[in-house]
């Protein structure tokens, strides 16, 4: 298995993939990520769950610093929670800790049925968008016959740009800014096999 990473981003320890490899959890996390901010109420109707385990699930979320309060949002005890800027990565796979290990498969596991789901849901979204966001928008694959260190360039080179992206993304409100997904795997296909 290949590293999971985001080019200078922070990596999740052990503690935090176990943390963060819950149903709930990453249901939360991508509401917040697709959403914004949000409070522990509007999430719970929107997961039909009861406020108490909203609640609960985003501390953890907070604890292994996934998530934040957003500072200067709502009024009295109530809080707004956001998705903390910078991103993550899962880091090395097969960790030494097994539930450590099990968390790393369960979240890519859910990263490739995530992948699915917003890609199919972009194919039914792309007929009525805005022309100016399908005209954007990019379906795309490549199959290259690289060595190793060459393949390591190009991805690194690649995460160069999505992190300018990435900062540019964390910089604040914008005019005409809508949430956009970028996809990026690179993986060599056959090499158990000898290709």
């Amino acid at each position: 298995m290949t590293q999971i990473k985001s080019f200078s981003a922070r990596t999740l320890d052990a503690n935090a993939l176990k943390s963060f490899a819950h149903p709930l959890r990453l249901r939360i996390y991508e509401l917040l990520d697709e959403h914004g901010p949000a409070t522990a109420t509007g999430l719970a109707t929107l997961l039909g769950q009861n406020t108490g385990a909203t609640s609960y699930h985003l501390r953890e979320l907070a604890k292994h610093g996934m998530i934040e309060v957003v500072a200067g949002m709502g009024r009295g005890k109530e809080k707004y929670w956001r998705i903390t800027p910078g991103g993550f990565s899962y880091g090395e796979a097969n960790p030494a800790d097994p539930e450590a290990a099990d968390a790393l498969d369960y979240l890519l596991d859910d990263l490739v049925r995530t992948r699915g789901a917003e890609l199919s849901r972009w194919r039914e979204e792309s007929a009525t968008a805005p022309e100016e966001w399908v005209q954007a928008s990019v379906y795309g694959r490549r199959s290259l016959r690289l060595t190793p260190e060459e393949t390591a360039r190009m991805r690194d080179q690649v995460f160069e740009v999505l992190e300018r992206y990435r900062a540019l993304s964390d910089s604040g409100e914008r005019e005409g800014v809508g949430h956009v997904v970028v996809h990026f795997d690179v993986l060599p296909v056959g090499t158990t096999r000898g290709d």
